[in-house]
């Protein structure tokens, strides 16, 4: 399409949208000035991100994808054409989303970053190596290439083995009593005892009985032999033989848990290994080759493992051996700066992604982008203030500053106020969610948004919103003690949570909060809740993980809510006169569902020489059920239509229906209104996911004295959103309960009755109780980065 120009001829200088209708837009049309900043607002679910990304960063992929070869474009993962007239005006851009995907685990900060690569450049050309050995290609450097990784552990640094002790936890028992019990259950385990009778070996003594090499044998060896079995069964079942093969324990085990794609096996597989650093590399993960190879007097492995803070201090101090040295270790430390510019300097390069927030994975992205010197292209970020402390935040918007000044456009999805006020432009979305947002209320300079009276963005970034209610501090009814903590980056650490109240953990990102909170609070309540006399009867995780990994998961089945409503279609009339039961209406299972897309509503397109692209179902046009199940109504509604109802809608339609009423109202309750109960779990954010999960808990209320861990629980929420969570999660304290959340918004931290500042710093600077006491108090100590923000959001 051709760049539109004005009436002087010059470049339009807008990006001009007409007609989005992704989602939940209706039909916007909005102008947004290109080489700048702009911030999109709007209540969770009002639409911004449908905007932003599912319209204006599709559409440009889109465009890329066209002008590449059409074989070259089939090794590419493609976003659908968007619901959309036309967009003006639009540079390529790039995406950096808060992917909720999982990175293996090989992928490191190293590699996310690319800085792995120049460090392994560096010891390939500059590294000192021992006399008469050869000079290594950077390739020998890295763990994940078959030219660097250990042969013993394959480049992972630690290694599963079993035990006879892990194997055979009770010697006591034989083997037809069970006593190995890491061999599989029912027919194969019983095959395997049989195969041994056969062979000769004693199978009614206690295990602790048989000779020694006989019990290395049946666990550990290698040999498969073939016998023939004669199976006793019983009396009236046909006795024929067969050809049995054996497969020691060790085997079995190894096998299921390296192939097996049950992650119920491979989960059970792993009670049976222990797991080890690899002694050949020491967890090094590399051959001795390498780790033979020195810069400033280190192994590789040693430099991957310094937090990149003190990397970059030991790549300025050492000496200069030649112009290749001095080039590409100032060329790493260009490459650093950006990633301890965003408050990541704690992170080591050999940290893996997985242990990650997903706020750090896109800031190291982020960083990556930084170093690129790309220009004239759009920026799509993804609420890049999410896991950061207030101080960290200044830092991201210098950076976001420098993107723009480099020549680019800057598009954020953003809800952190001090983001939103630092921005050139507003697009804010709205008045409410789902069906009740999708209106563009303003794009224009930010102080213009004070005017527009429905955003409630409007009001909390310009009006003093209603204050909060007002509550005096709790007394604590008892107290979580720990003492001597040592994981990750805390220290013989000691910390008293108290019970009975609303607690806050704050700190800097790396300060090790979420390891106090996730693991070591957890960790210690867990061990304690069958203790008599504890005061904590039920622990409660809710974390931001997915509530499920496929489409077929989805907001209603992992609330029960799906069982009360196949039971509703069961008891109908037409139902029982078809004799069908609650099976007929899952559209996971045969009977029911459209067997043409197999209950996924959408089938898979394969097109020469292109990528397979998905289409909705031919047969049921994305109802994912059969036309006879469809013909069943409840309420003059089917399946499929009470599928795609919102919870608000929901709410009013089961309204008489007790179990449903109940599940609905707590996500109406937590802010979740506007989600369809049919959506797939895959379109949630971790945001959603973990409210989902609050929700489903609030409706399961029970007497018992609940701890409740929250890792960020305001992550994705405006600030409107944020008070409507703080309500049920106060709600919850009120009822005799314990809540502690790990927390960086200031005004959450201040409405709490104990606050536990960790720090001062990130990595091997964090790790200690830098101050403890109510809000006041830590405002007050004036210790650490929390306590200035946290007097500023107690003034307000």
């Amino acid at each position: 399409m051709h760049q539109p120009t004005s009436a002087s001829g010059s470049r339009d200088p807008y990006v001009r949208v007409r007609g989005a209708r992704e989602h939940n837009l209706r039909g916007v049309d909005v102008d947004i000035p290109r080489d700048a900043l702009t911030v999109f607002t709007g209540v969770s679910g009002s639409g911004k991100s449908s905007l932003a990304f599912g319209t204006l960063y599709a559409e440009a992929q889109r465009r890329y994808f066209e002008s590449v070869a059409p074989y070259a474009r089939r090794l590419i993962h493609q976003i659908g054409a968007p619901k959309v007239d036309s967009i003006t005006g639009l540079p390529p851009a790039v995406s950096l989303e808060q992917r909720r995907s999982s990175p293996g685990s090989r992928s490191s900060v190293g590699t996310v970053t690319l800085l792995s690569n120049s460090l392994r450049m560096l010891y390939s050309r500059a590294g000192t190596y021992p006399a008469g050995a050869p000079r290594l290609d950077s390739d020998a450097f890295s763990p994940n290439t078959a030219a660097g990784a250990c042969p013993s552990c394959h480049g992972l640094g630690r290694i599963h083995r079993t035990s006879e002790e892990l194997l055979v936890p009770d010697p006591g028992l034989s083997i037809r009593q069970g006593a190995i019990a890491a061999w599989p259950g029912a027919w194969q385990g019983k095959n395997l005892r049989d195969i041994l009778e056969v062979l000769g070996y004693e199978v009614d003594a206690p295990w602790r009985e048989l000779a020694a090499e006989d019990r290395e044998w049946i666990l550990f060896t290698e040999e498969q032999p073939v016998v023939t079995v004669h199976p006793v069964r019983d009396a009236e079942r046909i006795q024929r033989p067969y050809q049995g093969t054996y497969m020691s324990a060790h085997r079995y085990v190894m096998r299921t848990f390296s192939d097996s794609k049950s992650a119920t096996l491979r989960a059970r597989a792993e009670r049976f290994l222990a797991d080890s650093p690899c002694p050949v590399c020491e967890g090094r993960r590399l051959r001795p080759e390498a780790l033979a190879v020195t810069f400033a007097g280190r192994t590789i492995a040693e430099l991957a493992a310094l937090a990149l803070t003190e990397l970059d201090g030991v790549l300025a101090t050492a000496p200069p051996d030649g112009e290749a040295a001095r080039v590409l270790a100032e060329d790493l430390r260009s490459r650093i700066a950006p990633v301890t510019e965003l408050g990541l300097g704690y992170l080591s390069l050999d940290r893996t992604a997985p242990t990650l927030s997903a706020g750090e994975l896109q800031r190291l992205r982020l960083a990556t982008q930084l170093r690129s010197g790309l220009f004239g292209v759009v920026y799509v970020l993804d609420e890049p203030s999410a896991g950061l402390h207030p101080a960290d935040t200044e830092a991201l918007l210098g950076v976001l500053d420098r993107l723009k000044a480099a020549g680019n456009t800057v598009f954020v999805v953003e809800h952190h106020l001090d983001v939103v006020r630092h921005a050139d432009w507003l697009v804010d979305v709205g008045p409410l969610a789902g069906e009740h947002g999708g209106q563009v209320l303003h794009s224009g300079p930010p102080e213009a948004l004070a005017g527009v009276a429905e955003s409630a963005t409007a009001r909390h970034l310009f009006g003093a919103p209603a204050p909060a209610e007002a509550r005096a501090v709790r007394k604590a009814s008892g107290s979580v003690r720990l003492s001597g903590i040592d994981r990750h980056n805390l220290r013989d650490l000691s910390a008293e949570f108290p019970l009975g109240v609303f607690t806050a953990v704050t700190g800097v990102s790396g300060s090790g909060k979420s390891t106090l909170v996730g693991q070591a609070l957890a960790g210690e309540v867990a061990g304690r809740l069958a203790e008599p006399g504890f005061a904590v009867r039920r622990l409660v995780e809710v974390d931001q993980k997915p509530i499920g990994r496929t489409p077929r998961s989805n907001l209603a089945t992992y609330t029960g809510l799906f069982d009360v409503v196949r039971r509703l279609f069961t008891a109908s009339a037409q139902a029982r006169a078809r004799g069908w039961k609650a099976g007929r209406f899952s559209f996971n299972v045969p009977g029911g569902r459209c067997e043409t897309c197999q209950g996924e509503g959408f089938v898979s397109v394969e097109l020469l020489f292109l990528p397979s692209t998905y289409a909705p179902c031919p047969e049921c046009g994305g109802a994912r059920y059969n036309a006879e199940t469809l013909e069943v109504r409840y309420e003059g509604l089917t399946i499929a239509e009470v599928l795609s109802l919102t919870v608000e809608a929901a709410s009013g339609f089961f309204a008489e229906v007790p179990a449903a009423a109940r599940s609905l109202r707590a996500l109406e309750d937590i802010g979740l209104g506007y989600l369809r109960l049919g959506q797939p779990a895959t379109q949630l954010s971790g945001g959603e996911a973990q409210r989902i999960k609050l929700a489903t808990e609030l409706q399961r209320l029970r007497r018992d004295h609940t701890l409740y861990l929250l890792d960020e629980p305001t992550t994705g929420l405006h600030p409107a959103d944020v008070r409507v969570l703080l309500r049920q999660l106060h709600g919850l304290v009120d009822a005799g309960h314990s809540v502690v959340v790990v927390e960086h918004d200031m005004d959450v931290v201040a409405g709490a009755d104990w606050v536990i500042d960790l720090g001062p710093g990130g990595g091997a600077d964090g790790g200690r109780v830098v101050a403890a006491g109510t809000p006041a108090e830590v405002a007050a100590a004036d210790r650490g980065h929390t306590a200035r923000y946290l007097a500023r959001a107690l003034s307000r």
